[in-house]
């Protein structure tokens, strides 16, 4: 039986690790040069592999037809890339998340990061965005991106949360199992004497050709701006949560709900012999992920799964939910912008071209809006800015990209070997 899986990081290689002891022949796919995703990044001179699996790493699936997979081999910026086409019995896309940035005056000055970029750099090529970092936004994420940002010797000027400690201490027993490692986060932000504050957020940086100086606001339970005071520093990581990369589970066919491939006590999707695990089915953490992932590897070959490893998925679960309403996104961080506040950041549309395409230009629907405000028609698809967008205006926009990658003409014309 052959198994695909697309993506290699928690959820992905456990789904390949399953397959395989089960007697499939597995195929996994990951743009990355190592397995590990972003939670067991390995230095890049350090790449790693999953035994007894082969692993194509530097390779995109830019398409899906049914369970075949469109791929290109080789560096992204790289002329020689190689197209191919796999066909597999089962297909399971372990495709993850991204960060959720939210945009604010500054935000695209240099030196103003994601949180996944910056923990990248730090654990990839062991590179410190900056001498003093600024870490804001919402959800326990922040604290192991500061981690990593002071193990590579960065000076972290304090770690901001706009969200408020009640809302953590409605749901303590789902994350029960969690405490230990928060507890080892707090210690070390005390050893290096780091603040820590609750209902504060950057909603604005400064700087001509670098960040110099930033805009620290105390908010309310929703987000509205209480006093503000400035804080000098050279970088600022922020991240709001994470947005599921669905184009490859859209693209199959998968049924979603409420922004998620929906799937079954087996990780099954609505399509036949597609399974789908980790972030793209909920946010909730690598060890949710990588249980889906192990669920999802032996349905997809017919195995039995363990009643252990479903339950381990629910435990998971219901520590995702709680994550989500300990940390949501409040609707006062539209106050934060101005008229030019730049939200798509491809094609440089500000906050005010955008609401004149709706209310001026009376641009209603996903399509009308994206024409007259060119909204999401950058290199990156809206995959920064449309879920912004849509908090903004109202208009819901979709995630179907029938070609889930970048990728050149000459590519697409290219012959594929099969």
């Amino acid at each position: 039986m052959n198994v695909v899986v697309v993506g290699a990081g928690p959820a992905g290689i456990s789904a390949a690790r399953a397959a395989s002891s089960h007697g499939a022949r597995v195929v996994l796919i990951d743009a990355g040069r190592s397995v590990g995703g972003q939670f067991f990044r390995q230095p890049f001179d350090q790449p790693r592999t999953v035994p007894g699996v082969e692993h194509l790493s530097s390779t995109v699936v830019w398409a899906i037809e049914g369970r075949r997979a469109h791929v290109l081999s080789g560096p992204a910026d790289g002329p020689d890339r190689r197209a191919r086409s796999i066909d597999a019995d089962a297909l399971i896309l372990a495709t993850g998340a991204y960060d959720r940035v939210i945009p604010f005056p500054g935000w695209d000055i240099r030196g103003v990061y994601t949180a996944g970029a910056a923990q990248t750099l730090a654990k990839e090529q062991r590179l410190a965005i900056g001498k003093r970092v600024l870490v804001a936004g919402t959800g326990p994420f922040l604290l192991a991106v500061t981690k990593s940002l002071i193990d590579v010797g960065a000076s972290v000027a304090g770690v901001l949360e706009a969200n408020s400690p009640a809302r953590w201490l409605r749901t303590p027993l789902a994350g029960r199992h969690k405490l230990g490692e928060a507890a080892r986060y707090m210690a070390l932000l005390a050893r290096h004497r780091i603040p820590y504050r609750t209902q504060a957020a950057v909603v604005a940086a400064y700087g001509d050709d670098q960040v110099r100086s930033s805009t620290v606001a105390t908010v309310d339970d929703n987000w509205n701006v209480l006093d503000t005071e400035e804080i000098e520093v050279d970088a600022i990581c922020v991240g709001y949560g994470f947005t599921p990369q669905l184009e490859l589970a859209v693209a199959a066919g998968c049924e979603l709900a409420d922004g998620f491939v929906k799937v079954g006590l087996t990780q099954a999707t609505s399509v036949p012999g597609v399974f789908a695990a980790g972030e793209i089915t909920g946010i909730g953490g690598a060890d949710l992920a990588a249980a889906e992932g192990t669920v999802a590897g032996i349905a997809a070959v017919g195995g039995d799964v363990p009643l252990d490893a479903l339950r381990k998925v629910r435990q998971g679960r219901r520590f995702a939910a709680a994550l989500a309403q300990a940390h949501p996104l409040q609707p006062g961080w539209w106050d934060w912008l101005a008229n030019d506040t730049i939200v798509c950041r491809c094609e440089r549309v500000t906050y005010g071209a955008l609401c004149d395409a709706v209310t001026t230009r009376a641009a209603t629907g996903p399509r009308t809006v994206k024409l007259v405000s060119r909204v999401g028609l950058g290199r990156c698809q809206g995959r920064t800015c449309l879920r912004n967008a849509t908090d903004l205006t109202g208009v819901a926009f979709t995630d179907r990209r029938p070609i889930a990658a970048p990728l050149r003409l000459s590519e697409l014309a290219a012959e594929e070997e099969q």
